[in-house]
């Protein structure tokens, strides 16, 4: 059996600050294919509050324990278990629910081992985010070193990881932030990660947009996690033929494109969805990219935000990942 939890857990949909609230689990047979997981850390991701929320398109049925990702040490394994050993680091894979607890019990074939030598707060959260940037590189438009992409939304996860993998390819990117108090700071931060062009909204929204665009060629290729006119100004920067990913919609607001566009720039409006991906027969395919990105991480190549949080401090922590205290780094329980 393992040890009681103390879970995280909603029993009805609705805001997760009203439906949310700490319990103790009861111990967990542990069966002989069953892996006993220790959480170290996990984080409050967008999709996770969705889900409490109920409008996320996949959601668990209630009552439930929050959380997708995260990251765990090996506690007790059943005894057919062979792949997995007491101590080994693992992660959800593909990503499932319930990891916002003490301890998790799944399926072998559920975790993946990972090395341990990487920080825990980018393992506990490599999956959704930092696999999200790098499957849009490389699934939509057939990018080689010298290209451009454009993106709104730069100083999010997935943003700050499309910088970093962009350039690891040769591949420059333009990125769109937010007119807000802070900006120089916050175009230094990213120039600093690799950002090639740091312009803001209202910058793109000037006649002679171009001016602020450098030398650098037309991009082949946005992205888009905003929706609404911020998605206009990435496809007002694309190339003829070229692509706009969007994977967001932080706005909650449509896109609108212009008939010219279409007709004149002959451009392409495609979505991304990281489960749909992961739950196509690719896990192992998966398990390849996500120990990639953490040799990046665990060799200082890829970084971006994270703010870690006592789990005693969960209430703050969502607070914080709602968007209710101002903006903060994405928040990761500590276990």
């Amino acid at each position: 059996m393992s040890p009681p939890s103390k879970a995280i857990v909603y029993e009805n949909h609705g805001s997760p600050d009203s439906v949310t609230r700490v319990v103790m689990l009861p111990p967990v047979e542990v069966r002989e294919n069953d892996v006993c997981v220790k959480m170290i850390a996990a984080p409050i991701n967008p999709s996770d509050i969705n889900q409490i929320e109920g409008v996320y398109p996949v959601r668990p049925p209630v009552p439930a324990v929050g959380g997708i990702e995260g990251v765990g040490q090996v506690y007790t394994v059943g005894s057919m278990v062979k792949s997995l050993s007491l101590g080994d680091f693992v992660i959800p894979s593909p990503l499932s629910s319930g990891t916002w607890q003490t301890y998790v019990v799944k399926d072998e074939s559920m975790w993946h081992k990972i090395d341990k030598r990487c920080p825990i707060e980018y393992a506990a959260t490599i999956t959704v985010n930092p696999l999200s940037a790098l499957r849009m590189l490389e699934d939509f438009v057939s990018l080689k070193s010298g290209d451009s992409v454009v993106q709104n939304g730069a100083t999010s996860m997935v943003g700050q990881c499309i910088i970093q993998l962009a350039r690891l390819c040769g591949i420059r990117t333009i990125n769109i932030i937010r007119d807000r108090v802070g900006t120089d700071v916050t175009k230094e931060k990213l120039k600093a990660l690799g950002a090639d062009i740091v312009v803001s909204e209202s910058q793109l929204n000037e006649k002679n947009f171009k001016s602020h665009l450098g030398n650098l060629p037309e991009p082949v290729m946005g992205f888009n996690c905003i929706g609404g006119n911020v998605a206009s100004l990435v496809v007002k920067t694309l190339r003829e033929g070229g692509t706009m990913v969007t994977y967001g919609a932080m706005s909650k607001k449509p896109i609108t494109v212009s008939t010219t566009s279409f007709i004149f720039k002959d451009l392409s409006l495609r979505g991304f969805w990281l489960h749909r991906w992961m739950h196509l027969e690719k896990v192992k395919e998966c398990r390849k990219m996500i120990d990639y990105l953490i040799g990046l991480a665990r060799d200082g190549k890829l970084k971006y935000e994270t703010e870690l949080v006592p789990f005693e401090d969960f209430a703050t922590a969502l607070d914080k990942a709602m968007g209710k205290r101002g903006n903060h780094p994405k928040q990761v329980l500590k276990f």
